[in-house]
């Protein structure tokens, strides 16, 4: 069964900003500066916006870029295909900070966000989305470190308020994954080593991929749905309570923003589709402050 009609639709979102994204992606709300920013990962191009959609601007990368966090110097860290590098926002100057899976050729950055910690988990995948070439990283206090190998296209990175699980999906497999943390932020472990991500959500039947992932401040998690043409909001116990439609088939992932975290901001995409809609590749915006419901803000980056 689709799962669309099972929950009850909380709007429909329409176009803020009108863009023909390849593959919107990554976007993040800046409360100091008042606007939203996205990926075009794929165009290699980094969007900024006010929130309410005007003053939008363009900026060119160097390398396909997926995720720009917002750090505590007030400078972006972009996640690229092969480097880390920080840019300044109001000059656009960029100087390298890490090697990001630079010996690999067949694979680039994808899903990115920053944990309660300050640190953020970011992951890979292959060029063509070859099955288990992506990873799964950490980056803490300016170390990278491995989590996970293996996967096909990891997305849907995003942490429980408080800090207690880490959820993931390996879009290909329909399902979410929750990881127990410990109190610094990383996997559990025993004697007996790391404790293994379990099932959290099985998404087979929803209509669409699950793809990116933010909570919200009621811990719900929502995700969209590569597809569906929807983002679906899921209680903390994996339950659908309700969703987001779109006039786009293929959202990428969701973001809160605005000056009181009540607008659901989505990026969607044109990859893959022969003849795009009218919207799609566009960033929507639906305001969901008079259901009650608002996001959290994102923790900055701490390198």
């Amino acid at each position: 069964m689709n799962q669309s009609s099972s929950s009850p639709c909380l709007g429909r979102a329409e176009v803020r900003v009108a863009t023909a994204c390849e593959l919107g992606e990554g976007p993040g709300w800046d409360a100091a500066r008042g606007e939203v920013r996205w990926m075009d990962i794929l165009k290699s191009d980094l969007h900024r916006a006010n929130a309410d959609g005007s003053r939008h601007r363009v900026t060119q990368l160097e390398r396909r870029t997926s995720y720009a966090a917002l750090t505590t110097d007030g400078d972006y860290l972009l996640v690229a295909e092969n480097r880390l590098s920080r840019l300044d926002p109001e000059t656009n100057e960029s100087r390298d900070f890490l090697p990001f899976e630079a010996d690999s050729p067949i694979t680039r950055s994808n899903d990115a966000r920053v944990d309660t910690h300050g640190s953020l988990w970011l992951s890979s995948m292959g060029l063509n989305a070859e099955p288990g070439a992506g990873s799964l990283y950490r980056l803490h206090r300016g170390e990278l470190t491995c989590l996970r190998r293996g996967l096909s296209i990891p997305n849907a990175i995003c942490f429980s308020p408080d800090g207690e699980y880490a959820y993931y999906t390996d879009t290909p497999t329909g399902r979410v994954m929750r990881w127990r943390l410990d109190a610094d932020g990383w996997p559990l472990r025993t004697n007996d080593g790391v404790i293994a991500p379990e099932p959290w959500k099985d998404l087979r039947d929803a209509g669409g991929g699950p793809d990116g992932a933010v909570i919200d401040s009621e811990g719900c998690l929502w995700i969209a749905l590569w597809g569906a043409g929807r983002v679906a909001r899921l209680d903390p116990q994996g339950r659908e309570m309700g969703h987001v439609a779109l006039p786009a088939t293929q959202p990428s992932c969701p973001l809160f923003g605005g000056s009181d975290l009540g607008t659901l901001y989505i990026t969607t995409a044109q990859e893959g589709q022969q003849t795009p809609g009218e919207s799609d590749g566009s960033l929507f915006a639906i305001d969901l402050a008079n259901h009650g419901i608002r996001g959290l803000e994102e923790p900055l980056l701490k390198l």
